[in-house]
């Protein structure tokens, strides 16, 4: 443990000097001339800005460029979230077209009397790319009736942009940030054909995430449902772009859209629901969905089992678990310590839950709401099935929970997952096994938790907790046998012999970046035997 902690701060230190040496480099006029050779190309082709839709929030209500304050707009003193959102221009996609363009023009004349050269704030990374993006698909507003002058000085600083974005992209260690850049500089290269460098390099870029991002079925790495769903959002981009501009697609492009598609269809198109699992909550992807039919993507998918997740279904009924081991270390920032957790939909209503995912890194909340506690599953002693290790403000796995035994079976009157992890063997010396069965003509539900232990010395506490939706109403009866459990029209009864049950308060992280108080179910009681087995049911009323 103390040589872990000693290579914790080794690397801190390394980064710590790596961020100094670099803010040096970055700001010498070494760097300025490097990223300042560029080409007089034409903006040759010019891109649909609908076709961002699937990432651009529209606003029903247009604003006029003459609606903002112009000559401060670059000097107001504004938090860092609107300094963000004010410097991508992702904001111009809110323009109404009847503009002025030489207002608009003057916008972004006026950004890089402020900001031509590089600096740490405005130049970020992903800053950047969204600018350029922004400042090539609103060139309606932003290029055109430009006068010689203008668009000289526009092209050089899309370029100019993009070469820091090359410059800069090997250092960055996010991948949803690589792909914004690489979608950047692609673009750039799509439009400013004669320069071609920028297109290989984006599209090198690209072939890389794809090999480092993805697993062999086209799943996330990290087994995160955002992730997904980002990476298949710029990937369409992407593509629409090439074909937009009557460029021959990239067969990996298409390939790789296919695979992420088929993901997709199995993780929340078969279902139209969100599962909280390893970094989820809930989305927007119905509209995504409609994106899809408008630009002519089907995916599917019928296989239940994919990205370690199993889900089972009927008209009625979904069952879905993570048999899946932690990602590695590097993949790991989102990770949720829920190993064999599960959820369950009846009637298109969450009856058991996990609570969701609170990702902003700055808040207390976020490592919580990776804990053990706060998931469908097994808790010991009140420990995660896995530790977390911080470094630079994020959460990563420290020790990987590996799961095997994997087994599934689903047929129409009988349903059963199971499977095993090792969470806990290095700290309590035990394995977790879980197996939940599923009779559809009776709906109920029958699980075993088993506690196995080589050398039980010791007594130690367990807890396994349900998580209701907070639309949920629970009630103990009075002998204590039964706990009744009211969603919406919907009774469910939930019973354990021999293991106290309680009903304990929670909270929801449904809802991105907030919470809402819930109810969760807990089995708890003490083992020091080799074999435990905890049997608990949930039954339609």
């Amino acid at each position: 443990m103390q040589n872990q902690k000693s290579l914790v701060l080794s690397n801190e230190l390394f980064y710590r000097l790596r961020k100094v040496f670099k803010k040096i480099y970055q700001n010498s006029n070494f760097y300025e001339k490097k990223i300042s050779k560029t080409y007089d190309n034409n903006f040759v082709y010019k891109p649909s800005p609908h076709l961002l839709s699937s990432i651009i929030k529209y606003q029903t209500k247009k604003y006029k460029i003459e609606d903002f304050t112009i000559k401060s707009i670059w000097k107001s003193k504004v938090s860092i979230k609107d300094f963000n959102k004010l410097n991508n221009f992702f904001w111009f996609f809110s323009l109404d077209l009847k503009s002025s363009k030489k207002t608009t023009q003057s916008v972004i004349s006026n950004w890089i009397n402020n900001n031509q050269n590089y600096n740490k704030n405005s130049w970020e990374f992903n800053i950047t790319a969204k600018r350029i993006i922004a400042w090539l698909s609103n060139h309606q507003l932003t290029y055109e009736d430009g006068d010689e002058q203008y668009r000289l000085l526009f092209n050089h600083m899309v370029q100019k942009q993009a070469n820091h974005l090359l410059n800069e992209i090997k250092n960055i260690t996010e991948d949803e940030e690589k792909i914004v850049g690489c979608a950047a500089i692609i673009l750039v290269g799509l439009t400013y054909k004669n320069e071609k460098s920028y297109l290989d390099n984006g599209l090198s870029s690209l072939k890389g995430i794809i090999k480092h991002s993805l697993d062999k079925q086209g799943f996330p790495k990290s087994r995160n449902i955002q992730h997904l769903v980002f990476y298949l959002k710029y990937f369409i981009i992407i593509r629409e772009w090439f074909k937009e501009s009557q460029t021959a697609i990239p067969e990996y492009i298409d390939e790789t859209i296919y695979y992420l598609g088929s993901c997709y269809a199995f993780i929340w198109q078969n279902i139209k629901q969100d599962v909280f699992f390893n970094g989820n909550f809930l989305s927007n992807n119905d509209e995504f969905d409609q994106y899809l039919k408008r630009f002519g993507y089907t995916f599917k998918n019928q296989i239940n089992e994919l990205g370690g997740y199993v889900i089972l279904k009927n008209k009625k009924i979904i069952l879905a678990s993570d048999i899946g081991s932690s990602p590695i270390k590097t993949h790991s920032k989102n990770y949720q310590a829920g190993a064999l957790s599960f959820e369950v939909f009846s009637n298109n209503k969450k009856l058991i839950s996990n609570s969701g995912y609170f990702p902003n890194n700055k808040n207390k909340l976020n490592k919580l709401s990776k804990s053990t506690a706060l998931q469908s599953a097994l808790i010991i002693e009140d420990y995660s099935s896995c530790d977390f290790i911080k470094f630079n403000s994020d959460f990563f796995v420290e020790k990987n929970i590996k799961v095997s035994k994997k087994n599934v079976v689903f047929e129409k009157n009988y349903w059963k997952i199971s499977s095993s992890h090792d969470g806990y063997l290095n700290k309590f010396g035990l394995n977790h096994e879980r197996e939940i069965e599923f009779y559809p003509e009776q709906l109920k539900f029958i699980g075993y938790d088993k506690v196995l232990r080589k050398s039980p010395d010791k007594k130690i506490k367990f807890d396994i907790r349900f998580h209701l939706h907070p639309n949920s109403k629970v009630m103990k009866t009075q002998n204590n046998k039964f706990i009744l459990i009211e969603l919406e029209e919907e009774g469910w009864k939930f019973s354990c012999d021999n293991y106290d049950i309680n009903i304990d308060n929670g909270l929801y992280f449904g809802n991105k970046n907030s919470y809402q108080e819930n109810q969760n179910i807990f089995i708890s009681g003490m083992n020091n035997e080799n074999k435990q087995i905890i049997k608990w049911e949930i039954s339609k009323i």
